[in-house]
């Protein structure tokens, strides 16, 4: 794939269980263009976070290759190149939601007017504009989870990732959840890895894998 932004070729991990050695990816092969939307689907334990923890470069492959944008996938590079969205929000619970989003950028550089504009312009896109000065624990789990995508999308990463986005939501807040990230990553052309229980949801983006016994294959 000739404008792939993320490359994986064969990667594997395993884990120590007290004396036992537990495979968990097995050889894993990803190519996902510049804007494609992609969901992974996978049973219970079958290693879909650890996959998205070494694709976005937090934990390390015991085997195999990992690429971003024709580059190597580094540390330094992380903050600049992707966005991540969690199950559990992980907003900074002292600070309120214009901060919590701006807080992506500090990691780049001291916030300037811009950055504060864009921070403003985001949770407006999300329809948090009036929720700007209230703490997480003021918001809802849906209003808080906007906010971590506000916040995923502060530095325009060419990649998102998103590991069960809706998994501590109610049913119509996931749905407006998961349509609120679709249409910020095709105005953007951000491209998305979705990690998802959720076999509607997972349709909606362009192309579906499913991770059975540590490889991708075509959900």
């Amino acid at each position: 794939m000739s404008n792939a932004i993320l490359s994986s070729r064969a990667l594997a991990k395993s884990y120590l269980s007290g004396d036992r050695c537990i495979e968990v990816l097995r050889g894993v092969d990803l190519e996902v263009a510049a804007g494609e939307s992609v969901s992974i689907r996978g049973e219970s334990g079958s290693g879909k976070s650890t996959l998205l923890n070494l694709l976005s470069g937090l934990d390390t492959a015991d085997r195999g290759a990992l690429a971003w944008a024709d580059g190597p996938a580094l540390a330094d590079r992380r903050a600049e190149f992707l966005g991540m969205v969690f199950q559990a929000f992980y907003l900074i619970p002292e600070i309120d939601a214009f901060q919590n989003v701006l807080m992506a950028a500090r990691i780049l550089r001291a916030p300037g007017a811009a950055e504060r504009a864009r921070a403003k312009e985001l949770l407006a896109r999300v329809g948090l504009a009036e929720r700007a000065t209230h703490l997480p624990a003021q918001l809802s789990g849906g209003e808080r989870q906007r906010v971590a995508v506000a916040r995923a999308l502060m530095n325009s990463p060419k990649l998102l990732l998103a590991d069960e986005p809706t998994g501590n939501l109610d049913e119509h807040t996931g749905d407006a959840v998961i349509a609120l990230l679709l249409d910020l990553c095709r105005e953007t052309g951000t491209a998305l890895v979705l990690v998802t229980h959720n076999v509607a949801h997972a349709q909606k983006t362009n192309r579906q894998l499913f991770l059975r016994e540590g490889k991708l294959s075509h959900g």
